[in-house]
This record gives C-alpha cells, sequence and structure tokens, in this order.
C-alpha cells in the first residue's frame, strides 16, 4: 500500500513538471503567452492603446509572426494586431524591456519588445 502512494505521488510531481516544461519557450525562443503594462499611452502598429495591462500573444499566420494585445480589464477592452520579426539575443533576456520612440506629436510609438527568459525579441 505505502509503494502505491509513493508512485502515485511521483506519477503527478511528474505530470505537473511536464505541464511546467510544455508552458515554456515555444520553437522561436519566445513563450506564446506574456503580460505587459504599459503606464502611458502606446501606438501598437497603427493603434494608440490607452494606458493598462495586457496580454500579449505570440502567434503565427504561416510564416507570419503576430502580436495580440489584449487589454486586461476595463470596459471598453482594446484589441489589436501587429506583425513582428523576432531577432535572436546572444542570451536569455535578463528582464522584460518596451523599447519605443517619440513621434511629431511627443506619443510613445513602441519599436520592440523584449520578455524576461525569452531568446529573441519582437520586433515591429
Amino acid at each position: 500500500m505505502r509503494f502505491v502512494k509513493i508512485m502515485l505521488v511521483v506519477a503527478v510531481c511528474v505530470l505537473g513538471l511536464s505541464v511546467l516544461a510544455s508552458a515554456g519557450q515555444n520553437q522561436f525562443g519566445v513563450a506564446d503567452t506574456r503580460q505587459i503594462t504599459f503606464d502611458h499611452p502606446m501606438w501598437v502598429g497603427d493603434t494608440l492603446l490607452p494606458s493598462g495591462d495586457y496580454q500579449v500573444l505570440h502567434t503565427m499566420q504561416g510564416d507570419t509572426h503576430i502580436m495580440v494585445f489584449k487589454q486586461l480589464g476595463g470596459k471598453a477592452a482594446k484589441e489589436v494586431s501587429v506583425k513582428c520579426q523576432l531577432v535572436k539575443l546572444p542570451a536569455k533576456a535578463a528582464q522584460t524591456e518596451k523599447i519605443y520612440i517619440y513621434n511629431d506629436k511627443n506619443e510613445r510609438v513602441l519599436q520592440a519588445l523584449i520578455f524576461r527568459g525569452d531568446t529573441a525579441r519582437h520586433q515591429f
């Protein structure tokens, strides 16, 4: 009886570890789902997203990489899709970075995202 309980605990642990491993990076070295916070409104593609929290999904349409930004919470949740290119990093990213420029109206325009632990940068 004790042996069965031990085997059950081991099986549950192996199952849990396999689920965690599959939730990591995909074949491109980036996670499929992340979260990001914009402290200020941010142009993403041709859409101005309000400040707030967003779920970011990395998807594929054929050979094209697409990032989908879904606003979390809020009454009129925004969602925008934008094409991106993956640029390989020399090592896993140590921290999450939002890389942006200012346009002529002094608004932030997203140029790239790097997520902690990924091995590629999302270039817009």
